[in-house]
């Protein structure tokens, strides 16, 4: 691993033939970081199996028990134990569910609850969440991070309505705390479309899991409202699944490769907007089947562009952005706006990394175009995101001298990533 400018370089490993691997991924984020903020407001101690352990589940964890939360094990299984909610400060990294769930429960504390986290978060939108709670009664200090929340110990109820077409994460903070509030609570959406549906579906389901009945209702146009009645949210011992938003840059390796990678444990039945993958990757010419409880993937001779709407599943559009700037064909990803919001600005970076390595892309009102041209070996910016960091691997693999800026980033989500891509493909890490 080389320096530049004080920066860390990690030089991408080609491959002359196809990836033939089976790789086995850690629990899923999205599912951990859900649990654990169920499991300090449920009515008695839970269980969680196959936590995730990264950057951004060891900071919801940090976060819970600078709240008064009790979480014991260091490894993958944690046990819970909640307990009354207490004042303190939070490091949120750059995390947007530690940023946008826990200013939702800090009415439930003692007292003041502070707020901040990376340079990057200070730039990532909170306001709805933020709004919402000003709306119930509650007083908060600054509308973006460093942010203060006031609790009272108790939150109250009713309707709000926000706009929550930058983030689900928004929606899903909100619900996971309305059967604590006073008469339950109504958060109506207004606005263009909730990017990233499948992750609110995953609340909800959750949410039904520990007993609490969220009623979904459509109104005209893009208006949703989703009503959690006040009740006791009980304690649970929780599974965690793979992350399948995760498996993607391992799958992409045999797409690029035309090679065979397995991953064990993928679940036949899933909230995880990441199953997309599967067809995705059959859209741009690969096969995806399910044998025996494993997702396989076999890649094509030829990879070909796809032009797409991934407004349901915005986290995969790097995973693809990557895969079509190798592929055969034009390719359009749509109905991405909202990444301009996540830990960077996916779509401007994307853009800027692919045309840095001799790539054609262009960005859309909402998305990025991609006319696949010759690549060249070059330097791969991550911007402190993982997903930007797993790209330029893919990227790597079949364009020898990719060097990635930060890919200790990827610990965000994955930790060891530079080790399971080595062994992935049969190299030193």
């Amino acid at each position: 691993m080389g320096q530049d400018g004080g920066v860390k370089l990690w030089s991408a490993p080609s491959v002359a033939g196809p990836v033939t691997a089976r790789v086995p991924l850690p629990g899923s984020k999205s599912i951990t970081n859900r649990a654990l903020v169920l499991a300090a407001l449920a009515d008695g101690p839970s269980t969680i199996r196959g936590t995730l352990r990264s950057r951004d589940t060891d900071l919801m964890i940090d976060a819970l028990r600078t709240l008064g939360v009790s979480v014991d094990g260091d490894g993958t299984e944690v046990r819970i134990a909640p307990a009354p909610l207490r004042a303190g400060s939070v490091e949120c990294g750059l995390a947007g569910t530690v940023m946008r769930f826990l200013p939702a429960l800090a009415p439930l504390a003692d007292g003041p609850v502070h707020f901040d986290g990376d340079p990057q978060a200070r730039v990532r939108p909170v306001g709805p969440v933020l709004g919402a709670l000003r709306d119930l009664g509650v007083t908060v200090d600054g509308d973006a991070l460093p942010v203060t929340v006031h609790g009272t110990g108790a939150l109250d109820g009713g309707e709000v309505v926000i706009d929550s077409s930058g983030s689900s994460q928004f929606v899903s903070a909100l619900l996971l705390v309305g059967a604590r509030t006073r008469g339950g609570l109504t958060v109506r959406h207004r606005g263009a479309s909730v990017p990233s549906m499948p992750h609110v579906d995953m609340t909800v389901d959750m949410l039904a899991t520990v007993g609490v009945i969220v009623s979904v209702a459509h109104g005209p146009g893009e208006e949703i409202s989703w009503t959690v009645p006040e009740t006791k949210i009980a304690a649970h011992d929780w599974a965690i699944e793979p992350d399948l938003s995760n498996a993607t840059p391992f799958l992409a390796a045999a797409a690029v490769t035309g090679g065979q990678v397995r991953v064990p444990h993928w679940p036949e039945r899933t909230t995880q907007g990441g199953d997309a993958i599967r067809q995705i990757l059959t859209a741009m010419g690969a096969e995806a089947e399910l044998v025996d409880g494993e997702l396989v993937v076999r890649g094509p001779q030829t990879l070909r562009g796809i032009d797409i709407d991934l407004s349901a599943t915005g986290e995969l559009a790097p995973t693809v952005a990557a895969m079509a700037a190798l592929a055969e064909g034009r390719s359009h990803l749509r109905g991405i706006a909202h990444l301009r919001g996540h830990e960077t600005d996916r779509l401007a970076a994307l853009t800027t990394e692919i045309n840095r390595l001799g790539g054609r892309a262009a960005e859309t009102e909402d998305g990025i175009v991609i006319t696949p041209a010759p690549l060249t070996g070059g330097r791969w910016g991550s911007y402190a995101d993982h997903r930007m960091a797993t790209a330029g691997a893919i990227i790597g693999l079949k364009v020898p001298g990719v060097e990635v800026e930060d890919i200790e980033t990827t610990g965000k989500t994955m930790p060891d990533f530079p080790a399971m891509w080595a062994a992935m493909i049969g190299a030193d890490s």
